[in-house]
C-alpha cells in the first residue's frame, strides 16, 4: 500500500468519525434550552369575528380567554372530584389514562424492553408525563388538569367529557336562560385503540350547543400537545448512542426540520403527517382536519435535559360545534409494524401513507444502505443469527469488492517499478517543478499508468463503508438480537465480559471490560502489518499512521454497538486473508515481469594491447 493510499485511507475514516461525531451518533451531545413558554406560535392565524374569546379581553392573570378556578384552570361546571385511572390492553400496547385532563400517562411496548421492563413511550422526568393534553389557546397556555366524566365505550375505547363555562364579563354571549355567567360548552376526548396495532384514533370535540357560537382563545381553538419525551430513557452515552430527529412529510417528500433552542419550531405547511424519531422508536402524528398548525419543542424540564415536544394548534372556529379525529403511531420504527399503512393492511385502511420514511436513510447512500439491508435479512432468514448474517453479509461483499482490492494492489505494484524513474525525473528537475510535472505526466503515458488506480479502489468503497455503518448502527431488528449466549446478548449494545459499576475508570468512565475492542485493535495491527510496503518500514510517520491510529481508534469505538465492532473485525480478517492472497500473486507477477525484463549485461571494455 503506497503512501498516498494509505493516507485516504486514513483521512477517510477520518471525515467519517468527524461527520458521526456532527450527527451525534458517536457522542450526541445538545446545549440545554430554556423551558417551555418562554415564546409564542408565530402570527399565521387570523382570528375571525370578535366572540368574546379572544385573549385581548380577558384580565391579567385570568388565561387565554376562560377564567381559572383554581387558578390556572376554566371555570367548570361541578364535575368528578377524584382522579379515577383507565388501562387499556391489547396484544402489543398497555395504556394507562387519567381523567385529571383526559391525558396518556404510560404507554408501554408489549413486545420490547427497555432494561428489566418494557419500553415506556411516554417518558416521564422527576414527574409523571401528561401526553395528549388539552389547552385552550396556544401552546403557551397550560394544560386543563381538571378531572373529567368518564365513560367507557369498549374495551378499547374510553371517553372524557366535562362542561366548561366562559368567564362572565368577558363580553360572550351567554347561555339562554342564563343571568350573570358566560356561554356553556362541552369538550370530549374519544381514544379509540386497535388490537395488533400501535396507532390510535383521538377525536376531540367541542360543542357550545346555542351559547358559544364559536371558538378563539388568542386566534386558536385548542393545542394539542405530546412530550415530554419518547422513550425509551437515553442519557449522553446509554450504550445505544440513541437521538431525536423530527421529520415532516408533505408532498411526497420527507424533510427533517431543525429544532433547538429557546423558541418551538412552527410548522404551517400543514403536512400529512410530522414525526419525532428516536434510533428504534418514534412517535408519527396524522391529522385529519385542515385547519391546524404543529410546533416541535426541545424546552427541558426537570428530569429531562432535552424533552422533544410535539404541538397540533387547532385553528380558531366560527362554528358551535365542531370534531377533530387524530391519529398517531407510537411503536416500533421498523419495516414490518410501518409499512402496513402503505398496503392497506391495518384497521383504518390507510395506504400509501410512507411511514416507512421515518426508519428510510435519506440522500445519495439510502439506496445503498436499503440494499445491503435488504441482503442482511436474506442471510438472516437462511441462518436466524444475526451475529452469522453480519459476517455473511461482510464476506459477500469483500468477495465483490475484491476485484477492485486486486487493481489496487497491482497498481501499487505498478508504481513500485516506475519508482526509480521517478525519483530520477524529480532529481533532475528539482529546480523546475513545471518542468517535472510534464515529464513525469510523459512517463506514466509511455508506461500505460494511471496515478490514481491506486486510490481508486480505495475511494470506491467509502460509500459502502458509510451505509454499513448507518445500517449496523440503527437497523432495529438488531435490538436485543442474541449473536452469542451470555457474551453478546444484544448486537445493538457494547458487550462487556466484566461490569464494575458503580465505579468508572477516570477520565475515560468506563464501567465495562470489553473484549471486542480489544480484538478490533488486534486485527486492525495485524492487518496494517501484511498491508507495509518495504518503503513504509524505515517511514517513522508511516509507521505511527500504521499502528497509532488504531490505538485511538481503540477509544473512539469502545462503547459502540457489538454488531458494528463485529462488521469491522469481520472486514479486518477478511481483508487480511485477501491480501495475503493478492501478496502470493504479486510475487509470481513480479518474478514474471523479472524474467521478462532481465537486467541488461553490459560487456566489459577490450583492454588496449601496449605496444612493444
Amino acid at each position: 500500500m503506497e503512501k498516498r493510499t494509505l493516507l485516504a485511507v486514513v483521512l477517510s475514516v477520518m471525515v467519517i468519525s468527524g461527520y458521526y461525531v456532527l450527527q451525534g451518533i458517536i457522542f450526541p451531545s445538545r446545549e440545554p434550552v430554556p423551558a417551555r413558554g418562554s415564546s409564542v406560535v408565530s402570527e399565521t392565524s387570523p382570528p375571525l369575528a370578535d366572540t368574546g374569546l379572544t385573549l385581548s379581553e380577558i384580565p391579567p392573570g385570568l388565561g387565554e380567554g376562560i377564567s381559572r378556578e383554581p387558578p390556572g384552570e376554566p371555570a367548570l361546571d361541578m364535575g368528578p372530584q377524584v382522579e379515577e385511572r383507565v388501562s387499556i390492553d391489547t396484544d402489543l400496547i398497555t395504556v394507562t389514562l387519567t381523567n385529571a385532563g383526559g391525558d396518556v400517562v404510560s404507554y408501554q411496548l408489549k413486545e420490547h424492553k427497555d432494561r428489566d421492563d418494557f419500553v415506556e413511550m411516554v417518558l416521564p422526568g422527576i414527574q409523571e408525563s401528561h401526553a395528549f393534553t388539552v389547552a385552550f389557546g396556544n401552546i403557551n397556555v397550560q394544560p386543563i388538569t381538571s378531572y373529567f366524566n368518564v365513560r367507557h365505550l369498549s374495551e378499547y375505547s374510553v371517553e372524557f367529557y366535562r362542561d366548561f363555562v366562559i368567564a362572565e364579563g368577558t363580553g360572550g354571549t351567554r347561555a339562554a336562560g342564563t343571568s350573570g355567567s358566560g356561554g356553556r360548552f362541552r369538550l370530549t376526548k374519544r381514544y379509540d385503540f386497535k388490537p395488533h396495532e400501535y396507532m390510535f384514533e383521538l377525536t376531540v370535540m367541542l360543542d357550545g350547543g346555542y351559547s358559544v357560537p364559536a371558538f378563539n382563545f388568542a386566534g386558536a381553538a385548542y393545542t394539542l400537545g405530546f412530550g415530554p419525551q419518547i422513550g425509551p430513557k437515553f442519557e449522553k452515552l446509554d450504550q445505544r448512542y440513541e437521538y431525536r430527529h423530527y421529520y415532516t412529510y408533505a408532498n411526497s417528500k420527507r424533510k427533517q426540520e431543525k429544532v433547538n433552542g429557546s423558541n418551538p419550531t412552527i410548522i404551517a405547511n400543514r403536512p400529512t403527517w410530522a414525526a419525532i424519531a428516536g434510533k428504534y422508536f418514534t412517535f408519527i402524528a396524522l391529522p385529519y382536519t385542515s385547519q391546524y398548525d404543529m410546533a416541535f419543542s426541545t424546552s427541558p424540564e426537570p428530569g429531562i435535559a432535552e424533552a422533544s415536544r410535539f404541538y397540533i394548534i387547532r385553528l380558531s372556529s366560527n362554528t358551535s360545534k365542531f370534531e377533530d379525529t387524530y391519529r398517531f403511531y407510537l411503536g416500533p420504527k421498523n419495516q414490518e409494524s410501518l409499512a402496513i399503512y402503505n398496503n392497506g393492511n391495518n384497521s383504518y385502511n390507510l395506504r400509501d401513507m410512507e411511514l416507512i420514511k421515518v426508519a428510510n436513510t435519506s440522500g445519495f447512500l439510502g439506496p445503498l444502505e436499503a440494499a445491503l439491508k435488504w441482503l442482511l435479512m436474506m442471510f438472516y432468514r437462511v441462518i436466524p443469527n444475526y451475529g452469522v448474517a453480519i459476517i455473511l453479509l461482510t464476506l459477500l461483499v469483500k468477495l465483490i469488492l475484491f476485484p477492485l482490492t486486486k487493481k489496487g494492489s497491482e497498481s501499487t505494484l505498478r508504481m513500485q517499478t516506475l519508482s526509480p524513474k521517478i525519483k530520477e525525473i524529480q532529481e533532475r528537475y528539482k529546480d523546475n517543478p513545471t518542468k517535472m510535472n510534464a515529464e513525469m505526466a510523459d512517463l506514466y503515458k509511455k508506461e500505460g499508468y494511471n496515478p490514481l488506480a491506486g486510490c481508486l479502489p480505495m475511494v470506491l468503497q467509502i460509500p459502502i463503508f458509510f451505509a454499513m455503518y448507518n445500517l449496523f448502527n440503527n437497523h432495529f431488528d438488531l435490538r436485543g438480537a442474541l449473536f452469542i449466549p451470555v457474551w453478546i446478548p444484544d448486537l445493538s449494545l457494547p458487550e462487556s465480559v466484566w461490569n464494575f459499576a458503580p465505579f468508572r475508570l477516570p477520565f475515560l468512565g468506563w464501567s465495562d471490560i470489553r473484549v471486542l475492542p480489544f480484538i478490533y485493535v488486534g486485527s486492525q495491527l495485524l492487518f496494517g502489518k501484511i498491508t507495509q510496503t518495504p518503503d513504509q518500514q524505515g517511514n517513522a510517520q508511516m509507521k505511527m499512521m500504521l499502528y497509532a491510529m488504531p490505538i485511538i481508534f481503540f477509544f473512539i469505538l469502545y462503547d459502540v454497538p457489538s454488531g458494528l465492532l463485529l462488521y469491522w473485525i469481520m472486514s479486518n480478517l477478511l481483508s487480511m486473508g485477501q491480501q495475503l492472497v493478492i501478496n502470493k500473486y504479486l510475487a509470481r507477477k513480479r518474478a514474471t515481469m523479472a524474467i521478462a525484463s532481465p537486467e541488461p549485461v553490459i560487456a566489459p571494455k577490450k583492454k588496449k594491447k601496449k605496444r612493444s
